[in-house]
């Protein structure tokens, strides 16, 4: 069984550095995972980051990916090309806020393309700014796109998220599977092990079946 990588935007105010918790969490569960650095500004120009990551090696046989064989095992370093070289299906996108919003406008561009992705992993996915609830319709317009599954994992708290319109907006997504946690706002740190447990689990069932 091959587990599809992960390549994990940040959110606004991070870098790549700050994602490392996740990145090595995942590693611990047998998940491969790179972080990439995104640009500040607009998540469309942060899309771009991701397109050309999934584009650099594409077809170069190396896809981001994790034998199942091979766990409990953590996965050695990868070199930044094998890091983000594709062989479709094996790469899945996500990442925290702003980078999981760039994440999924960069899959719905791909799947538009007819180039697969095999997943979508938002973490706090900012629907709305806080305060201004009428945003997320613009925010999510690109969900019905997303064919390919979905997690997200969001605290019934966030300011950026509020948990009404999110169940709401989350109808738009074909094959979503939305996970809230109580008392909690933006962000997930208070609680990564379980976090960490979900996005796991959800990379491993996107493993195609062997034979």
């Amino acid at each position: 069984m091959t587990i599809p990588g992960l390549l994990l935007g940040h959110g606004a105010s991070g870098t790549a550095a700050t994602m490392a918790p996740w990145v090595e969490g995942l590693r611990e569960r047998g998940v491969t995972a790179r972080a990439l650095d995104l640009p500040r500004g607009s998540a469309e120009r942060a899309a771009g980051v991701f397109a050309a990551a999934l584009a650099a090696n594409r077809g170069a046989g190396a896809p981001l990916e994790t034998d199942a064989a091979a766990t409990p095992s953590p996965p050695p370093a990868l070199s930044p090309a094998t890091a983000l070289a594709t062989a479709p299906p094996g790469t899945a996108l996500g990442g925290h806020s702003f980078g999981g919003r760039a994440a999924s406008l960069a899959a719905a561009r791909e799947l538009a393309e007819g180039r697969p992705v095999a997943g979508l992993l938002l973490l706090s996915y900012p629907l709305h700014r806080p305060g201004r609830t009428d945003d997320w319709p613009e925010r999510t317009a690109h969900w019905p796109a997303l064919g390919c599954p979905v997690l997200l994992l969001s605290g019934e708290s966030d300011p950026f998220a509020r948990l009404d319109l999110l169940r709401e907006a989350v109808r738009r997504l074909p094959r979503a599977e939305l996970v809230t946690f109580p008392r909690l706002g933006h962000g997930l740190a208070p609680v990564l092990p379980r976090a960490l447990d979900l996005a796991a689990a959800f990379l491993r069932s996107l493993a195609p079946a062997d034979g």
